[in-house]
Protein backbone atom coordinates (compact mmCIF):
# COMPACT_ATOMS: atom_id res chain seq x y z
CA UNK A 1 0.00 0.00 0.00
CA UNK A 2 1.01 3.24 -0.68
CA UNK A 3 2.30 5.75 1.94
CA UNK A 4 -0.40 8.27 1.48
CA UNK A 5 -3.09 5.67 1.07
CA UNK A 6 -2.10 4.05 4.33
CA UNK A 7 -2.23 7.17 5.86
CA UNK A 8 -5.43 8.48 4.43
CA UNK A 9 -7.08 4.62 5.97
CA UNK A 10 -6.00 5.36 9.39
CA UNK A 11 -6.91 9.28 9.13
CA UNK A 12 -10.50 7.67 8.22
CA UNK A 13 -10.48 4.58 11.17
CA UNK A 14 -9.62 7.48 13.83
CA UNK A 15 -11.97 10.09 12.98
CA UNK A 16 -14.74 7.52 12.61
CA UNK A 17 -13.75 5.75 16.50
CA UNK A 18 -13.14 9.40 17.78
CA UNK A 19 -16.12 10.53 16.52
CA UNK A 20 -18.03 7.28 17.80
CA UNK A 21 -16.55 6.83 21.06
CA UNK A 22 -17.00 11.20 21.19
CA UNK A 23 -20.73 10.89 21.06
CA UNK A 24 -20.98 7.91 23.55
CA UNK A 25 -19.53 9.58 26.10
CA UNK A 26 -21.43 13.11 25.21
CA UNK A 27 -24.67 10.90 25.21
CA UNK A 28 -23.54 9.50 28.81
CA UNK A 29 -22.71 12.84 30.41
CA UNK A 30 -25.44 15.08 28.58
CA UNK A 31 -29.12 12.66 28.20
CA UNK A 32 -28.43 9.75 30.13
CA UNK A 33 -26.24 12.30 32.91
CA UNK A 34 -23.51 10.61 35.04
CA UNK A 35 -25.73 9.65 37.72
CA UNK A 36 -27.85 7.79 35.41
CA UNK A 37 -24.86 5.93 33.58
CA UNK A 38 -23.61 4.79 37.12
CA UNK A 39 -27.28 3.50 38.20
CA UNK A 40 -27.13 1.68 35.00
CA UNK A 41 -23.52 0.28 35.68
CA UNK A 42 -24.42 -0.65 39.05
CA UNK A 43 -27.81 -2.35 37.58
CA UNK A 44 -25.31 -4.33 35.93
CA UNK A 45 -23.28 -5.44 39.02
CA UNK A 46 -20.22 -2.96 37.97
CA UNK A 47 -19.19 -0.21 40.28
CA UNK A 48 -20.57 3.34 40.40
CA UNK A 49 -17.04 4.68 39.90
CA UNK A 50 -16.34 2.72 36.33
CA UNK A 51 -19.22 4.87 34.69
CA UNK A 52 -17.27 8.36 35.41
CA UNK A 53 -13.90 6.63 34.26
CA UNK A 54 -15.64 5.88 30.58
CA UNK A 55 -17.74 9.11 29.99
CA UNK A 56 -14.23 10.66 30.76
CA UNK A 57 -12.56 7.77 28.77
CA UNK A 58 -14.71 8.27 25.88
CA UNK A 59 -15.29 12.01 26.33
CA UNK A 60 -11.13 12.68 26.00
CA UNK A 61 -10.36 9.57 23.99
CA UNK A 62 -12.42 10.55 21.42
CA UNK A 63 -11.00 13.64 21.19
CA UNK A 64 -7.66 12.41 21.03
CA UNK A 65 -8.44 9.96 18.13
CA UNK A 66 -10.10 13.08 16.17
CA UNK A 67 -6.99 14.70 16.52
CA UNK A 68 -4.06 12.08 16.30
CA UNK A 69 -3.09 12.24 20.01
CA UNK A 70 -1.84 8.45 21.99
CA UNK A 71 -3.26 7.02 19.29
CA UNK A 72 -2.55 3.59 19.82
CA UNK A 73 -2.63 3.92 23.51
CA UNK A 74 -6.25 4.62 23.03
CA UNK A 75 -7.04 2.46 20.00
CA UNK A 76 -6.10 -0.42 22.52
CA UNK A 77 -7.84 0.69 25.74
CA UNK A 78 -10.65 1.19 23.37
CA UNK A 79 -10.38 -2.42 22.13
CA UNK A 80 -10.16 -3.98 25.93
CA UNK A 81 -13.22 -2.11 26.29
CA UNK A 82 -15.43 -3.47 23.74
CA UNK A 83 -14.56 -6.99 24.23
CA UNK A 84 -15.62 -6.56 27.90
CA UNK A 85 -19.05 -4.71 26.36
CA UNK A 86 -19.51 -7.48 24.25
CA UNK A 87 -19.54 -10.50 26.81
CA UNK A 88 -22.00 -8.01 28.33
CA UNK A 89 -24.35 -7.82 25.86
CA UNK A 90 -23.50 -11.39 24.32
CA UNK A 91 -26.33 -12.76 26.81
CA UNK A 92 -28.82 -9.89 24.03
CA UNK A 93 -27.80 -11.69 21.23
CA UNK A 94 -26.69 -10.71 17.70
CA UNK A 95 -28.79 -7.55 16.80
CA UNK A 96 -28.79 -4.01 17.83
CA UNK A 97 -32.79 -4.13 17.75
CA UNK A 98 -32.78 -6.85 20.92
CA UNK A 99 -33.70 -5.94 24.20
CA UNK A 100 -30.53 -4.50 25.75
CA UNK A 101 -28.72 -4.37 22.52
CA UNK A 102 -27.13 -6.93 21.00
CA UNK A 103 -23.15 -7.73 20.94
CA UNK A 104 -22.76 -7.19 17.09
CA UNK A 105 -22.05 -3.45 17.67
CA UNK A 106 -19.47 -3.67 20.00
CA UNK A 107 -17.25 -6.59 18.85
CA UNK A 108 -17.26 -4.40 15.04
CA UNK A 109 -15.65 -1.67 17.57
CA UNK A 110 -13.49 -3.77 19.41
CA UNK A 111 -12.05 -4.68 15.78
CA UNK A 112 -11.92 -1.10 14.28
CA UNK A 113 -10.04 -0.63 17.51
CA UNK A 114 -7.90 -3.53 17.14
CA UNK A 115 -6.90 -2.60 13.72
CA UNK A 116 -6.53 1.55 14.34
CA UNK A 117 -4.24 0.07 17.40
CA UNK A 118 -1.86 -1.50 14.41
CA UNK A 119 -2.29 1.16 11.87
CA UNK A 120 -1.17 3.84 14.71
CA UNK A 121 -1.96 7.91 13.63
CA UNK A 122 -0.78 7.81 10.37
CA UNK A 123 0.32 11.27 8.94
CA UNK A 124 -2.29 13.56 9.37
CA UNK A 125 -2.75 14.19 12.94
CA UNK A 126 -3.03 17.36 14.54
CA UNK A 127 0.90 17.23 15.48
CA UNK A 128 1.95 16.82 12.00
CA UNK A 129 0.41 20.35 11.48
CA UNK A 130 1.87 22.04 14.36
CA UNK A 131 5.47 20.92 13.03
CA UNK A 132 4.80 21.99 9.61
Amino acid sequence: MKRYQYDLAALSLRITIGIMFLTHGLTKLLVFTPEGTANFFESLGLPRFLAYLIIAFEIGGGICLVLGLLVRIISSLTFLQMIVISFIHSTNGWSFSNAGGGWEYPAFMSLTAFSLALLGSGKFTVLTRIKN
